[in-house]
């Protein structure tokens, strides 16, 4: 059974609370737990590393990593200054997923980002974020509802000849759930765009793909025999039923991209 990482998510320590009282949690949600235990995977959670336990030996013990959603990235993240206080992100979050994205690059180790985890994705390899859509992009259709949450959808466009295109046999079209106020502004070298919101253009899905003529790739390639697999999707895969009883028949299957993410694993565990 393969073994999936999942990047923390955080409950920093609150004096109010009656649990745990002034306690980090670290937590999974369970949607997405269920959807990696539903391809026959073993979901773990990963802890900051420590100091007797390096993030090296954290990465050894895993096949793949997984970015879930939650708080907003910090501005600092990306050399910005939050526009609002309610803006202000998780930086202790995105100091770990950084690092944890990074090693698992080098490592050639894949990696799945989902909401929040396609913008630190295209952070953590010099990209930018709005902070907000609609104060940033005024013209932008609403992405995120608090009273609808992953009741709120939209259309997608595919890219054509995309590596996504390919996963939904040529599918042009499609709609997915939309659950998020940020979006990639800048996108970080070497990714290409694989979707875009259909009404307003904002990116969708994101992968590596590194350009043939650069050095640093040229190097890399020597040493490894293919790009570190990193890809990332603006919604939220683990939210939509796939089964014939769901709710959610209408968006665009999880299955296809969790079953890539874990063929990339499968292909570089048995190199």
């Amino acid at each position: 059974m393969l073994r999936i990482g999942l990047s923390s998510c955080f409950f920093h320590p609150d004096p109010q609370r009656n649990i745990f009282k002034g306690k980090t949690l670290l937590y999974m949600e369970q949607s997405m737990a269920n959807w990696v235990l539903r391809h026959n995977a073993l979901p773990v959670l990963l802890p900051p590393p420590t100091s007797n336990v390096p993030i090296e030996k954290i990465i050894d013990q895993i096949d793949g990593l997984l970015l879930q959603g939650g708080d907003d990235v910090a501005p600092q993240s990306y050399d910005a200054t939050a526009l609002r206080p309610e803006w202000q992100g998780d930086a202790i979050r995105d100091r770990y997923e950084i690092e944890l994205i990074k090693r698992c690059a080098r490592k050639n180790r894949p990696v799945l980002g989902i909401c929040r985890g396609i913008q630190i994705i295209n952070v953590a390899f010099g990209g930018s974020l709005y902070q907000d859509l609609n104060t940033e992009l005024p013209k932008t259709k609403v992405h995120r509802n608090p009273g609808l949450y992953d009741k709120l959808s939209h259309q997608i466009s595919i890219n054509e000849n995309s590596r996504l295109q390919t996963l939904y046999d040529g599918v042009t079209h499609a709609m997915v759930n939309s659950i998020h106020h940020q979006g990639i502004k800048q996108l970080a070298d070497d990714f290409v765009v694989e979707a875009r919101s259909a009404e307003d253009g904002v990116i969708e899905a994101i992968r590596y793909q590194p350009k043939n003529n650069d050095a640093n790739n040229r190097v890399q390639r020597r040493h490894q025999k293919a790009a570190p697999y990193l890809f990332g999707v603006q919604w939220h895969p683990e939210f939509i039923c796939d089964d014939n009883n769901g709710d959610n028949r209408s968006l665009l299957a999880a299955a296809p991209i969790m079953n890539d993410f874990i063929a990339a694993m499968t292909s570089t565990t048995a190199c």
